[in-house]
C-alpha cells in the first residue's frame, strides 16, 4: 500500500476490489452501478463517510437481508493476518464491510459478533463493536470477556481497546465514564498478554480511564504492581501511567520507583 491520505483509497479502484470479489458469490450483484454510484458519491466525502457510502452500497446492491449479506461478505475476507500491524494497510479495503456490519447488524447480535470476530482477525472491529456494547451492555461485555482469552491476539486486542472509554476517532462510552467496573475483568486477564499491541491497548484503556475515575485505574495499577509483576505487566503500568508522569503525580512516580527497585 503505497503512501497517500488514508481517505483517498475509499474511491472507485476499491468499489472494483469490493465488486470482483462479490460478483462471483452474487450474480445477481450489479458491479457496474455499485461502481458508479462509488465514483459519484466519494469525491466530496472525507474518510468516514466514504466508508459509510460503501457500507450503505453494499446493503444496497447485496440483500437487505443482513444474514444473507454477511455470508457472502465473510467469504470475501481473506487469510488473516498474522501481523499486529497492517490493520489500516493491507486490511483497509475491510472497514465498508465492518461500517456494514455496525451500521445494518445491530438486530442481528449473535451473527453480528461472529461477524466482528473474524473481521477484527484482518482489519478492526472496535469501531464496530460500540454500538452494540451500548444496546446490549452486559451481552456484549460478556462476550468481550471470553474475547480476553480468545488464542488471536487480534481478537484479545479488540477486548479491550473496543470498550475504551475514549477511543479516538469514536464516540465516548459514556457508560464506562461513568461506571468503568465492567472493563475491569477484562483487563486484569490481559495484564501479561505478551504482545505490544495488545499491551498497549491495555494501558490506553487504564489511561482513559485515569481521566474520568482517577481512583479505580491507580488502585489496579498499584495492585499490579504490588504482585511481582512481569515485564509485560511493567511495560503496561509504565504506559498507562504516560501523562500522571509528566503531571509529575506522586502516585505515579512512587509506583515507577517501585518497578525499578
Amino acid at each position: 500500500m503505497a503512501y497517500k491520505q488514508l481517505k483517498l483509497w475509499f474511491d472507485e479502484e476499491l468499489a472494483k476490489m469490493l465488486a470482483d470479489k462479490i460478483q462471483p458469490l452474487h450474480p445477481e450483484f450489479n458491479k457496474r452501478q455499485f461502481i458508479q454510484k462509488v465514483k459519484k458519491g466519494v469525491t466530496p466525502l472525507e474518510l468516514k463517510d466514504r466508508v459509510e457510502l460503501m457500507a450503505d452500497l453494499l446493503q444496497q446492491y447485496i440483500s437487505k437481508d443482513f444474514e444473507s449479506s454477511w455470508k457472502i461478505l465473510e467469504q470475501i475476507l481473506g487469510e488473516e493476518n498474522e501481523k499486529e500491524t497492517g490493520m489500516f494497510t493491507e486490511g483497509y479495503w475491510i472497514m465498508p464491510i465492518a461500517k456494514f456490519v455496525e451500521k445494518y447488524g445491530l438486530e442481528e447480535f449473535t451473527i453480528s459478533m461472529k461477524a466482528i470476530e473474524e473481521i477484527t482477525k484482518r482489519n478492526t472491529g472496535e469501531y464496530t463493536i460500540r454500538p452494540f456494547i451500548e444496546k446490549y451492555p452486559k451481552r456484549t461485555m460478556k462476550k468481550m470477556l471470553r474475547w480476553s482469552k480468545n488464542k488471536n491476539k487480534h481478537v484479545r486486542r479488540l477486548a479491550s481497546e473496543g470498550c475504551r472509554p475514549k477511543l479516538p476517532w469514536a464516540s465516548k462510552l459514556q457508560i464506562f465514564i461513568d461506571d468503568p467496573s465492567p472493563i475491569l475483568p477484562i483487563l486484569e486477564n490481559l495484564k501479561d498478554d505478551d504482545f505490544k499491541y495488545v499491551q498497549k491497548s491495555v494501558a490506553n484503556n487504564l489511561n482513559d480511564i485515569l481521566k474520568n475515575n482517577y481512583s479505580v485505574a491507580i488502585d489496579i495499577l498499584k495492585k499490579w504492581t504490588n504482585q511481582n509483576p512481569t515485564s509485560s505487566r511493567k511495560w503496561i503500568i509504565k504506559h498507562a501511567l504516560r501523562n500522571q508522569l509528566k503531571q509529575k503525580n506522586p502516585e505515579a512516580l512512587e509506583i515507577i520507583k517501585q518497578l525499578t527497585n
